[in-house]
């Protein structure tokens, strides 16, 4: 793997105290399992997910729901790809959160996974997943201002992290600059389906809650939830939840969440992920049609584009594509 340092694309070596120059130095240091690209001290719009993912760190690890793998289930149903093809392949996972797909693809795969998450959830990855050892590579870094020489990749995905990106076509951009020839790249993001899109509570109220403090939002979610989740039962009971529902501030629990949670489990999945849709400070829906087409310009073949999940508040696309062998 060639790492560059991301001011003047210079050389790097990895080292256990981190990415190290020619002459020695550290550029960036190894903290707590992951090396950081940036000042751990300085804050991003990705705040939000720092503090998420540090406090429900286990909550949609698979290993804590025996009855389902939903995010085995997911990733695998996205990419399709073959479990025994990735062995000792090289992959990069963007937007890792507290490590729900590093976890699978180390657990299932034998592939070397670099992991990069732009917030203070590499922290919660590497409680979760550092066991793995030098098969998984933990990174601090911003989408933009990623620390691996272009083409370094034979697969890269990124799930859940477009929509909550500054600018989505750039973040698109990089992420295709990580593909090796031959390689592929595959990204999901919330689609938007028509006017309606954004006609619920999620998008009525973001203007005020991206902006509160984490902790009071989280504290007011947390106040609110039982009987949130009590009225969407009831109006699902009564089949007029498709209509009521989407302004109702909770996330949709019937179509999103995996079968077999407790009480307790469904309470707190609900906590997070509600959290989880007020919280971000982008939140950046887009056209299944503009993202394929971006793929086609930067080069992309086999492109498949479509909607594969659905649910109340949002739906999810996939758009995956291969980079064309080299001439």
């Amino acid at each position: 793997m060639k790492y560059i340092n991301c001011a003047d694309d210079r050389p790097l070596t990895f080292t256990a105290e981190g990415l190290v120059n020619d002459e020695g130095h550290v550029v960036y240091p190894m903290i707590n399992g992951s090396i950081r690209v940036l000042n751990v001290a300085e804050r991003n719009y990705t705040d939000n997910f720092g503090f998420q993912w540090n406090k429900f760190s286990r909550t949609q690890i698979d290993a804590e729901v025996k009855s389902a793998q939903q995010s085995q289930d997911r990733l695998f149903a996205a990419t399709h790809w073959d479990k025994e093809d990735l062995s000792g392949k090289k992959v990069l996972e963007v937007g890792s959160g507290a490590g729900r797909f590093t976890q699978v693809m180390l657990d299932h795969t034998k592939c070397t996974l670099y992991s990069v998450d732009y917030s203070s959830a590499v922290e919660a990855n590497h409680k979760n997943n550092g066991h793995h050892g030098d098969r998984l590579k933990l990174f601090q870094a911003s989408i933009y201002e990623l620390p691996f020489a272009p083409g370094s990749f034979d697969k890269v995905f990124c799930f859940g992290v477009l929509q909550h990106t500054p600018d989505v076509r750039k973040s698109v951009e990089a992420l295709a600059a990580m593909v090796k020839p031959g390689g592929e790249l595959v990204v999901d993001f919330y689609s938007i389906r028509g006017p309606w899109t954004k006609l619920h509570a999620k998008y009525l109220l973001r203007p005020w809650t991206k902006n509160m403090n984490h902790q009071t939002l989280l504290k007011r979610i947390e106040a609110n939830i039982d009987w949130m989740i009590a009225t969407t039962q009831f109006f699902n009971g009564i089949g007029v939840g498709r209509f009521v529902n989407r302004f109702i501030p909770v996330c949709d629990i019937k179509n999103t969440f995996p079968a077999g949670l407790s009480k307790e489990q469904t309470r707190e999945w609900a906590i997070l992920d509600t959290f989880d849709m007020f919280s971000p400070q982008y939140d950046q829906p887009q056209r299944i049609a503009t993202v394929r087409r971006w793929f086609e310009e930067l080069g992309f073949e086999n492109i498949f584009a479509g909607n594969v999940r659905y649910g109340l508040n949002t739906v999810v696309a996939i758009v995956k594509g291969n980079k064309p062998c080299a001439a």
